[in-house]
């Protein structure tokens, strides 16, 4: 599991209908950037504006486009127990690798009400499962005790996706010890101050995938500076993306596009690109160039 994992977008038409040849060009890309791993149904796959049939459509396109070729992990999103595990049940059923629990985005509870939830979940499959503890981003999350009770009860609870700083991670890695391994996200800020921390990988957008994976790879053959220089490159468009969720599905997502090839459409209700943020994302496609041999998109 250690390295880059891509988190998809949701690609959609001019129809806001999501888009199969764009997703499958996506994953494409992916692969072609040597990523560690693919998954889907996170939140820059916009998975609150899908429907239940759309999610498991989502699973069954990214699971014939990987085709066992990197390891398969979903995040599972629902308001209640029964929908979570139904969720499961498709994942398992497409050869999921991993699961990405998020918590539900319903009302506001005790950590008691989470733990119970996630237990529930947790005791359904037999996947490893990971939880997405972002608070920031879900406006619920959990503590450090939390996560240690759950580790406890749960052998197949193997990981931690964090969306926090480097600092962070740290207090997370030494809370957690081996037995639970931890992923950042946040687009990859702090990527290498991470990975000194101990960060077993990334799950990140595909906008610069191809970047972060390059990266990792130095960094791991213990070229350390030549990776910090790389990711230097990179901070000034990660920090224009990673303003917050929206933004980053906003621009993020045209960044992608453009040196994709491929055309961009929004889902209402959506954040709407400015002109000046558009010239930004030319900017940055055209600094990091076209991917998988595709024009740049205008």
């Amino acid at each position: 599991m250690r390295g880059v994992h891509a988190i998809l977008y949701a690609l959609f038409d001019a129809d806001e209908r999501l888009d199969r040849a764009a997703m499958r060009a996506q994953v494409q890309i992916c692969l072609n950037a040597k990523v560690a791993g693919i998954a889907a149904l996170g939140l820059a796959t916009e998975v609150a504006k899908l429907s239940f049939p759309e999610r498991q459509m989502v699973m069954d396109w990214v699971a014939q486009d990987v085709g066992g070729r990197v390891p398969l992990g979903f995040t599972i999103n629902g308001a209640s127990v029964a929908e979570q595990i139904a969720m499961v049940r498709h994942a398992e059923s497409v050869g999921a690798n991993w699961l990405i629990l998020q918590p539900p985005a319903v009302g506001s509870f005790g950590a008691e009400e989470y733990l119970n939830f996630f237990s529930r979940v947790m005791r359904a499959t037999p996947l490893p499962v990971a939880i997405q503890n972002a608070p920031q981003y879900l406006g619920r999350g959990l503590c450090d005790d939390d996560i240690t009770r759950l580790r406890a009860d749960h052998a197949n609870f193997t990981l931690i996706k964090s969306e926090s700083s480097a600092e962070g991670a740290a207090n997370l890695i030494a809370m957690a010890g081996p037995s639970l391994k931890v992923f950042n996200g946040r687009g990859g800020l702090e990527m290498i101050a991470c990975l000194d921390t101990g960060c077993e990988g990334f799950l990140l957008a595909p906008d610069l995938v191809d970047h972060a994976v390059q990266v990792m790879n130095l960094y791991d053959s213990g070229n350390r500076a030549a990776a910090l220089a790389l990711h230097q490159d990179t901070l000034p468009a990660i920090t224009f993306m990673m303003q917050s969720i929206e933004h980053l599905i906003c621009y993020g997502k045209r960044i992608f596009t453009a040196r994709a090839g491929l055309p961009t459409f929004d889902r209402s209700p959506a954040q709407r690109p400015t002109p000046e943020g558009l010239a930004e994302v030319a900017r940055f496609a055209a600094q990091f160039g076209s991917l998988a041999g595709r024009p740049l998109a205008t």
